[in-house]
């Protein structure tokens, strides 16, 4: 059974208030730090610091250094009133830190190999925790640089601890829009943070490397935009260093750095990470290219957006082409009440036909999909959220392809469908209950309703789908739907086309609620001003 309420308006701070609360990450003072010797730079944190892949019982701990140094993490454990436990003061459950003492953590060393990025994972961490950071880096004289503060919760151990909240969105700096400091910036994400979610999870489209950021931009409307730019994002990105710089340009926001520092990040890359709308073995015709194979760029930009995101599978973390298998789609626990199944719908994608294929085409890939059911029949969670960078049924042509899964033809499951056909099948057959699809990509927002009894293919339980993007780009949409899985269009706005995020009115991120016990399952879908277009409650099925 599920419930829909009417929609109502969230009040939040936006625009130059919200910069204004936005500062940047605050540095601890001058006793906390070594002296740095004579004629020295100490280093600083340009990119700030994040934490991300957070579990009961474990977290990943990133930043960027502004020269060589090694990454230290101080973690402390915070009581219910914000204060920091103290040595003796043990709170409940097991873990490092539950007995009051600090955490410290050594990590690797930062070096230009890795755009001096850094992570450290920190485990054996007390569930349902909240944890005070401190990182820096300390040069190869030991001098420790500027401190970066923020904070994270581990999930909940127990059922009975189960709330938790979390926002999701997709599509960053998309279509020319960039930085701008007359808005304040990129104040979606302050409107996300204004709402102190346990966890961020981004749908793909983290960059647009294919999009050159100008100093200026005529918006459909006649006004002018103003971005921040940098020497990276004036061209689209094709070394490995201008791909660096999208995603250290985006860092480079205020809004964007004041909550990666206080919510976790859980991330899966798309299109625009590399180039739009590609896939393996394409060859580009686009003239702005000089580097026109793509197995080379996605490499490049596979690797750049490994170095930026704060994710914990080991095999992320080790070298390679970029093209290894399970390095981006992993599963991440949120306690009891939810496992969160990050997928990767880029690396194995077949090539942008029009789908009309009577043999099955490549969008998981069958490692990946054969993953997917294994992780989702062996959940023991009360919901199983799947963070999927394409949508189901939404038609996305590529010309005279198609980019999406769908094929904009309503009969029976062809090409990449039948792929989504075999996986919604082996849902069923294996009896995985509560799932819930959220997405992005689309430039607008929507609630779908997929069912069997208004489908071409039956063979599967009903389910929902929520789409929530831009955050900062461009809007677009709504699009047409196809009708091969019987989805029912339940809730859509879109923008204006090419609407600028300049009154926020067109960008959207989605919030989802989980009540203790995951009793329910409550999602908004929410404009980067804070105001709540849309609400419905899913309870679970036994």
């Amino acid at each position: 059974m599920d419930s829909f309420t009417a929609p109502n308006r969230r009040t939040l701070l936006r625009g130059a208030a919200a910069a204004a609360l936005a500062t940047t990450l605050p540095v601890a003072g001058a006793a906390s730090a070594a002296p740095a010797r004579p004629g020295s730079s100490r280093l600083t944190l340009p990119s700030g610091l994040q934490t991300g892949d957070v579990t009961s019982s474990s977290a990943v701990l990133w930043s960027r250094a502004s020269g060589e140094g090694r990454l230290h993490a101080v973690l402390h454990a915070l009581d219910a009133d914000g204060k920091r436990l103290t040595a003796g003061r043990s709170r409940r459950g097991k873990g490092a830190g539950a007995d009051g003492r600090p955490i410290s953590l050594r990590g690797p060393w930062a070096s230009a190999e890795t755009d001096f990025t850094a992570r450290i994972s920190a485990k054996q961490l007390p569930a349902g925790t909240t944890f005070e950071t401190e990182l820096f880096f300390e040069d190869e004289n030991g001098h420790r640089g500027e401190v970066g503060s923020g904070r994270f919760s581990t999930a909940p151990g127990h059922r009975s601890d189960g709330a938790q909240t979390f926002v999701w969105t997709a599509d960053t700096a998309g279509q020319g829009y960039g930085i701008n400091p007359d808005v304040g910036g990129m104040f979606g994400y302050e409107a996300m943070r204004a709402l102190a979610p346990d966890f961020f999870l981004h749908a793909g489209d983290t960059i647009y490397a294919d999009g050159p950021i100008a100093e200026t931009l005529e918006e459909p409307d006649g006004a002018i935009w103003r971005n921040l730019v940098t020497e990276e994002v004036s061209k689209v990105a094709e070394t490995l260093t201008e791909f660096r710089g999208r995603h250290s340009y985006n860092l480079l926001d205020d809004n964007i750095r004041a909550m990666y520092a206080e919510v976790p990040v859980i991330a899966t890359w798309d299109d625009h990470e590399t180039t739009n709308n590609w896939w393996a073995g394409e060859i580009l015709e686009d003239e702005k290219y000089t580097v026109r194979d793509v197995n080379t760029l996605a490499a490049r930009g596979r690797r750049a957006w490994q170095e930026y995101q704060p994710i914990a599978d080991v095999r992320a973390l080790s070298p390679g082409s970029g093209f290894e298998p399970e390095r981006i789609y992993r599963l991440i626990e949120r306690g009891p009440d939810l496992d969160v199944f990050v997928l990767d719908m880029r690396t194995d994608k077949s090539e942008n036909t029009d789908g009309l294929e009577q043999h099955e085409t490549s969008m998981l890939g069958e490692e990946q999909l054969q993953w997917l059911l294994k992780g989702l029949r062996r959940s023991q969670a009360t919901w199983k959220v799947i963070l999927a960078d394409l949508p189901l049924g939404i038609v996305v042509p590529d010309g005279e392809g198609q980019e999406s899964i769908s094929n904009a033809e309503n009969g029976a499951p062809l090409g990449r469908e039948l792929e989504l056909a075999r996986l919604l099948s082996g849902i069923k057959t294996q009896k995985t209950k509560n799932i819930v699809f959220l997405t992005g990509d689309v430039h607008y927002c929507a609630a779908h309703h997929y069912s069997p009894e208004r489908a071409a293919f039956t063979d599967f339980n009903p389910f929902w789908e929520f789409v929530a993007g831009p955050i900062n780009s461009g809007s677009f949409g709504p699009n047409e739907m196809d009708g091969t899985f019987g989805p029912e269009v339940d809730f859509q706005k879109a923008g204006p086309a090419m609407g600028s995020p300049r009154d926020g009115k067109g960008q959207f991120f989605g919030r989802v609620e989980i009540a203790p016990q995951g009793e329910s399952f409550t999602v908004e879908l929410i404009d980067a001003n804070g105001d709540v277009q849309y609400t419905r409650t899913l309870t679970p099925e036994s």
